[in-house]
């Protein structure tokens, strides 16, 4: 694998950078709910200035359609990013116009401009190739730390490439090469899968079913492969559209070998209380919210004896305390068994947060900053942000 790495660049003094950032963090008003991707991404921008580049920071947040509103504003991430350097952070809004241009004009070295959402233009989500240009007019060279959204053809991350010279930010080298390692795995590799829509993870499955010991199937994905089969899941989460891609892991009725279900689950009952219960005894009115202790018990010997482990989806509905034992305790294995013993991967937003939970995501050899991203990418689907910039 060959990466246009920023590592690889002479010289960056007085160069301009077009840094892009994701920074698309959970705000409630003004506040900022997690801000664990801007402290992601603070190794570019310090590596940027220790070697006297200019740099502009342009990012998106949430879906504003292509036009601006307020609650999308980066201007609070701006404030952050500002507190977490100790410096200076000169916040545009619009982030295009004769303003924009004036002030990249009198920036010194080390210094930095935070654009406002990209994504208030619509040719960010048309992956324009007249806003691409106006993006890259403003720099001389462009970064591209964003793997979280490199998966998306649009023009910060794609077409912008064509009008200036392009390399990969350190947390998006870092990013690929961690998850390279699962394409390439120490064997046995295991894989924790959950979360609720098969259609997303589909792909990664299919693509890793072959080098894979085990793929251990957990949250509202499991229901999909439950209902399939025939079975009651009551009133649990259901992907209503994954018929097609469930039958792809069935042999008539016969799941495929290596694919993992459940041995027992964790139900509310209609008046609330929490029961484990076997599978084949869920009830028209029980809702399946977490994996069972015979199926930790189960999971965890896949676990101990794995080279390689990949986690992605949430096992239940951790955000109750009732529901989250299973997540958690799969969590605290996969950190257990990661750094020396195995290397682990976990990616995905709610995985995180889980993985937080528990105290133990530095033991964790790559946690990643990307779900869908990372979903892409490990099942080989385009990754448009990535061209020209990383040659598997």
């Amino acid at each position: 694998m060959r990466i246009r790495s920023l590592r690889q660049l002479k010289s960056l003094k007085g160069k301009t950078v077009f840094l892009r950032v994701d920074f698309n963090v959970p705000l409630a008003g003004t506040k900022i709910g997690d801000d664990y991707k801007i402290k992601a991404g603070l190794e570019t921008i310090k590596f940027l200035q220790s070697r006297g580049a200019r740099i502009i920071v342009a990012s998106h947040l949430g879906e504003p359609a292509g036009r601006y509103e307020a609650a999308y504003s980066l201007r609070p991430v701006a404030l952050r990013l500002k507190k977490f350097l100790k410096q200076p952070v000169k916040f545009l809004s619009p982030a295009l116009g004769v303003k924009t241009a004036a002030a990249v004009n009198k920036l010194r070295p080390g210094g930095i401009i935070m654009l406002d959402n990209l994504r208030f233009y619509q040719g960010e989500y048309d992956n324009d190739p007249d806003f691409a240009k106006d993006l890259a007019a403003l720099a001389d060279i462009y970064v591209n730390d964003a793997f979280a959204v490199s998966h998306r053809a649009q023009a910060s991350v794609s077409a912008i490439k064509k009008y200036r010279p392009s390399y990969a930010g350190l947390l998006l080298e870092s990013e690929v090469r961690a998850l390279y390692n699962i394409l390439k795995p120490k064997k046995p590799l295991v894989v924790v899968m959950g979360g609720a829509k098969i259609k997303t993870k589909a792909p990664l499955i299919a693509k890793l079913y072959p080098a894979a010991a085990q793929i251990l199937i957990g949250g509202g994905l499991a229901n999909n492969f439950f209902k399939f089969q025939g079975r009651e899941i009551g009133r649990s989460l259901l992907d209503k559209d994954s018929i097609s891609d469930i039958k792809k892991f069935f042999s008539g009725r016969k799941l495929a070998k290596k694919i993992i279900l459940p041995q027992d689950v964790v139900v509310k009952k209609s008046g609330g209380a929490a029961r484990v219960v076997s599978p084949l005894a869920v009830q028209k009115t029980d809702t399946i919210l977490d994996i069972g202790p015979a199926t930790i018990s189960a999971y965890a010997a896949y676990i101990k004896k794995a080279q390689t482990l990949v986690w992605n989806g949430p096992l239940g509905k951790f955000e109750e305390k009732s529901f989250r034992h299973g997540t958690l305790a799969i969590a605290s294995l996969i950190a257990a068994r990661s750094s020396g013993r195995a290397y682990g991967v976990v990616g995905g937003g709610e995985t995180v947060a889980a993985l937080e939970l528990t105290k133990m995501s530095e033991y964790v050899d790559w946690v990643s900053t990307a779900g869908g991203a990372m979903l892409s990418y490990l099942g080989g689907a385009k990754m448009p942000g990535l061209s020209l910039i990383v040659n598997n």
